[in-house]
């Protein structure tokens, strides 16, 4: 089964029933699918044709899963780009992609202008919420173009999204996956769409990433009803809920946080949650041992994963966040609930494995890899980092260190690189230390995460100064603001007299790991 069989199945289902509620627009399954038709046609007509990549930035919105199911209709590849990138990221993701149409956020069209001689594979700008020069305008094409199906029969097997994603070495990834990707997980865990079962999803995880669109094809295959917000917003979330009466949700631990927290929290109706998901970043054992104490109906998941696994490998279920049974038992769950990500999904490997590759026993720490059907072929047109991705048999590095109980539990024991997770964004170290190598003033910088109890990891500069050189923190956060994306800036910066370093002259980012894990050392 391809994501296309998703719609039109719920289609035949439930035509009548809403599909996706967006900021006072509501649309029905019958309505998203002839709007997707009529997009596709349009597509075919402006010469996009299988295999193509077509481009889209923008924030949450209905048009999202429209614009995913039109390009999937002519066999093409939406690649979801990061709204918070900046200029010069975009540009490589677009020319890395060579998207030949690119569907554009009204926030974003004058960085796009600005874009536009460098971008010599886009032939068609698309604008999705009003008019602007030189752009197509998406109800336009829309309201132009034939209603009628498409006969197009993808294999399961072909990329339907190129997905990027951060590096340690400074540029993003591309990471393709197929229908298969999402097909195998969605079947394996969803109830398809029944005419008696009614459910709504709060989607607020960016559609950018992975874990939104697995929500997103999962929510369609349910037959549920997709309720969009452009962006998290506490109040606004939690006022979503109570108004429509939604059943299910996905926050990354930043977001739960701060429901839970929010002082206005118990003026909210929220007793319609049955199901919330977490992931993307580790989650502070307070705040969900808090959470299922403050939300007592609802049934927590904590879902582990990453893009170029098309999400979720690994789950904490439901049950184990019951803590109950005797003292023991107890004791096991609350250790599972503070430290594991659960056991593995059922079309997904997943093994303990030492430096040399060879499987671990239980309860020691190695590297966390993972094979199945999901998990991607290569990365997009770099051989080198896909022959570095996978063990010589197959087996795709995480990244993750780990280790497995004799129940199947796995528990994280840290990054086996120095990737910095915050919010559930990646960010590249070396990415934010050359852009402080740029400032004048700075003869060494080293970044690093640092726990966070709201954001899972903060970003800390490290930094030296050059001899007879003076700098505030403020002026050094100033410098990356102007250049990176405002989540990766750092949040703490501290000044020193050197890095430490082994004999190679590497730097022991361990150390400064330790050194500064603590609030008081920042």
């Amino acid at each position: 089964m391809n994501t296309l069989d998703f719609l039109s199945i719920s289609s035949a289902i439930c035509p009548d029933r809403e599909c996706v509620v967006f900021e006072g627009k509501r649309y029905t399954y019958s309505e998203v699918n002839e709007r997707s038709n009529r997009l596709a046609n349009a597509l075919l007509g402006l010469g996009v044709t299988k295999g193509d990549r077509v481009a889209i930035i923008q924030v949450n919105c209905s048009q999202y899963l429209e614009t995913y199911y039109a390009v999937a209709k002519v066999g093409g590849i939406l690649v979801p780009l990061n709204f918070r990138a900046k200029e010069d990221e975009l540009g490589y993701m677009l020319t890395n992609a060579e998207a030949v149409a690119l569907f554009i956020g009204d926030r974003y069209v004058d960085m796009v202008k600005s874009m536009r001689p460098q971008l010599s594979s886009v032939r068609n700008y698309i604008s999705i919420d009003g008019k602007n020069p030189g752009m197509l305008y998406y109800e336009d094409v829309i309201s132009s173009a034939s209603p009628d199906d498409l006969i197009t029969e993808p294999s399961e097997e072909d990329t339907t999204i190129l997905m990027y994603t951060a590096g340690t070495t400074g540029r993003p990834k591309g990471v393709p996956l197929t229908h298969n990707s999402f097909a195998f997980y969605v079947l394996e865990n969803v109830d398809p769409a029944s005419p008696d079962v009614e459910e709504k999803n709060l989607l607020t995880v960016p559609l950018y990433h992975v874990a939104g669109v697995q929500a997103m094809l999962a929510a369609v295959y349910g037959g549920r009803t997709l309720v969009m917000m452009r962006q998290f917003e506490v109040k606004e979330w939690m006022g979503m809920v109570q108004q429509e009466k939604t059943s299910r949700a996905m926050l990354v631990p930043t977001m739960l946080k701060r429901v839970i927290d929010n002082p206005d929290f118990d003026k909210y109706d929220l007793s319609s949650l049955r199901v919330i998901t977490y992931g993307a970043a580790p989650m502070p054992f307070e705040v969900i041992k808090k959470a299922i104490e403050v939300m007592p109906n609802v049934r927590f998941i904590n879902a582990f994963g990453q893009t170029e696994t098309a999400s979720t490998i690994t789950m904490l279920g439901p049950e184990d966040h019951i803590i109950s049974g005797t003292p023991a038992e107890k004791e096991k769950k609350l250790k599972r609930l503070a430290s594991s990500i659960g056991r593995p999904m059922a079309d997904v490997e997943v093994r303990i494995i030492d430096e040399e590759g060879k499987e671990l026993p239980l309860g020691e720490v190695g590297e966390i890899v993972a094979r199945g059907p999901r998990v991607m072929s290569g990365y997009w047109k770099d051989d080198e980092k896909t022959a570095k991705a996978f063990t010589k048999d197959g087996w795709l590095h995480t990244k993750d260190t780990g280790y497995m109980d004799e129940e199947g539990y796995i528990y994280l024991a840290g990054r086996a690189d120095d990737m910095i997770i915050r919010g559930g964004e990646n960010i590249s170290p070396e990415e934010v230390e050359n852009a402080l190598y740029s400032y004048p003033k700075i003869e060494e910088a080293a970044v690093i995460g640092v726990p966070d109890p709201e954001w899972g990891q903060e970003v800390m500069a490290v930094v030296v100064l050059k001899k007879g050189e003076k700098a505030t923190p403020e002026e050094i956060k100033e410098c990356c603001r102007q250049k990176l994306s405002s989540f990766k800036k750092p949040n703490f910066v501290v000044f020193v007299d050197e890095l430490p370093r082994n004999p190679m002259g590497k730097v022991l980012k361990r150390v400064l790991r330790e050194k500064y894990a603590q609030p008081n050392s920042k």
